[in-house]
């Protein structure tokens, strides 16, 4: 019996051309980051520490720490002297990317849906990003107010496409993954949960497919046809039978 959606963010319930988005983000940094850092060195660092924090398999270190250990045995400064400045942009100036994402028109209906069906619902965001970021772009998407769960970088242990990273997902909403249906643009990272049992759904819009590996959705749809197939419980979301 399904008992949780879980849903990507990026490209999913946020509309947004994921690549053009997070080239705005390192320009929109740098700035901040320039007293310490140049930018052609600090882009470099970020995309290597994020790199080794999603190819991670250290189950007792979270993706935060991975990533930070990484970033400061490269740049050779110590968390004091850069760490603030990175906090500081995400709490206060993460906001100003709003403008570098769509308006995500089913989102909330989406979610609003679920939870009048009975789901419960998590956000299953590659935690690659800081509470701060990851909570900016939900309200974004206007769902933050109704989510039980959402994948952080301080809490969790593996990113996407691990399947541990889908198991951890499930453990941290007290279900097995048999029990949830994983909802993604992102054939690879997204469909991956199938691996571990999760029931999966492809959206249409903002597909991302690498062409390997190549996993098989269980339903498939655009945003309007998912949350019709969640309002009229259609094809996986149909009501288990007693």
């Amino acid at each position: 019996m399904i008992k949780v959606i879980c849903f990507d963010l990026d490209g999913t319930l946020l509309p947004m051309d994921t690549e053009a988005f997070i080239g705005e983000y390192l320009k929109a940094l740098t700035p901040h980051v320039a007293p310490v850092m140049a930018a052609e060195q600090l882009f470099p660092l970020i995309w290597d520490a994020t790199k080794t924090m999603i190819e991670s398999d250290e189950a007792n270190y979270t993706n935060a720490q991975v990533f930070e250990r990484r970033f400061l045995e490269k740049s050779g400064l110590t968390r004091d002297q850069i760490w603030h400045i990175f906090d500081d942009f995400y709490e206060n100036h993460f906001s100003s990317l709003k403008k570098y994402v769509e308006e995500a028109p089913y989102s909330r209906q989406i979610v609003q849906s679920a939870l009048d069906r009975g789901y419960r619902v998590a956000v299953a965001t590659n935690p690659v990003f800081p509470r701060a970021a990851i909570q900016e772009r939900m309200r974004w998407a206007g769902v933050d107010d109704l989510v039980e769960w959402v994948s952080v970088y301080e809490e969790t242990h593996w990113c996407k496409p691990h399947p541990n990273y889908y198991r951890e997902v499930a453990q941290s909403m007290n279900v097995i993954p048999e029990e949830c249906i994983m909802v993604g643009n992102d054939r690879q990272e997204d469909l991956v949960a199938s691996t571990v049992g999760m029931t999966t759904y492809w959206v249409k819009q903002h597909r991302i497919d690498r062409g390997s590996p190549t996993f098989t959705p269980d339903g498939e749809g655009t945003m309007s046809e998912l949350l019709s197939d969640i309002q009229n419980g259609n094809g996986i979301f149909a009501p288990a039978s007693s």
